[in-house]
């Protein structure tokens, strides 16, 4: 990442590059002014190349923060390495101004290392490895503060330079809430590879489904397949008197509904447990501790559901 990119940079592609006040003093002025940051993107060719080696490319999109999605991230990874022992899972979290993925791993303390192929992620499993921005900040606590081509340019380098191994079957990609810079940066790039999709992860209230259905019709735009979505925190069942609560009413029918009349997938519900948010804060694989939870079950099952569309993409 160069440290150079004014904060205020129009970006390589845009047609005013090199020729507004903040590109004054860059460096990269004249190449960028020049019209030769336009043409084609080599990297592409690099990005093709790296991304060859892996299966299935899935993105964890939401239209709204809060609703578990890096959550659902982890638990989705976590499933495919626990049942698939000889499959490589690899998560790349590129919610850039709030990596959390770190910590929801327990890996927050790890650094990553860069050799002649690339940049290697830190490995969760044997066969489940994470790469984040959060391992690049030199305190947890710094912010990131960048524009959109910052980002850009930061989610090129994670998708060119990261050495996942030979294969890898797998690669979650945890977005952060929206239809930004990061989503437009990830279809652009990934557009040129096989096999990418999204699955789309809200709560059962009509503030967040509202805007889950922003994000399907950004799919729909930019040719981005869906796989489903998720409901999560669905329901709260007691743990002492077994009585469930629905702590987010289902007042228009919930993800199900919605879904229906969008016309896409309805994979399944997550319930609200507690003990999962006590696992992730603590790096903990809530998969492995609570087996025979009713939430395992529920995640399992959505798992189960959503590999078996991926045959139809």
């Amino acid at each position: 990442m160069d440290p150079n990119i004014p904060n205020h940079c129009p970006g390589t592609e845009s047609s005013s590059a090199g020729q507004v006040s903040a590109c004054q003093g860059c460096p990269n002025q004249n190449i960028c002014a020049s019209g030769v940051t336009q043409l084609p993107d080599p990297a592409l060719d690099v990005l093709k190349h790296r991304l060859s080696l892996v299966k299935y490319k899935i993105l964890v999109l939401s239209g709204k923060g809060g609703v578990g999605k890096s959550t659902f991230t982890s638990l989705l990874a976590r499933v495919l390495a626990n049942e698939n022992e000889h499959k490589n899972i690899g998560v790349l979290d590129v919610d850039i101004c709030g990596p959390s993925l770190p910590l929801v791993f327990g890996v927050q303390d790890e650094n990553i290392h860069q050799s002649g192929s690339g940049w290697s992620p830190v490995f969760v499993e044997e066969n489940l490895s994470i790469m984040s921005v959060g391992f690049l900040l030199e305190s947890k606590d710094d912010a990131v503060i960048w524009r959109g081509p910052k980002k850009n340019a930061m989610i090129k380098q994670f998708l060119t330079e990261v050495d996942w191994g030979d294969t890898l079957d797998y690669l979650i990609v945890d977005t952060p809430p929206g239809t930004s810079d990061e989503h437009l940066s990830l279809v652009q790039f990934l557009k040129s590879t096989d096999n990418f999709s999204a699955v789309v992860v809200t709560t059962p209230q009509e503030v967040s489904l509202l805007d889950v259905r922003k994000e399907l019709d950004f799919a729909r735009k930019v040719g981005l397949p869906v796989l489903g979505v998720v409901e999560n925190m669905s329901a709260f069942v007691c743990p002492k008197c077994k009585v469930t609560s629905e702590i987010f009413p289902k007042n228009t029918g919930g993800a199900a509904q919605m879904s229906h009349e969008m016309g896409v997938p309805f994979l399944g519900s997550v319930p609200l447990d507690p003990s999962l948010g006590q696992c992730c804060d603590k790096g903990v694989n809530f998969i492995q501790k609570y087996a025979g939870s009713p939430t395992v079950v529920a995640i399992k099952q959505i798992v189960e559901n959503l590999t078996s569309n991926l045959q139809s993409i």
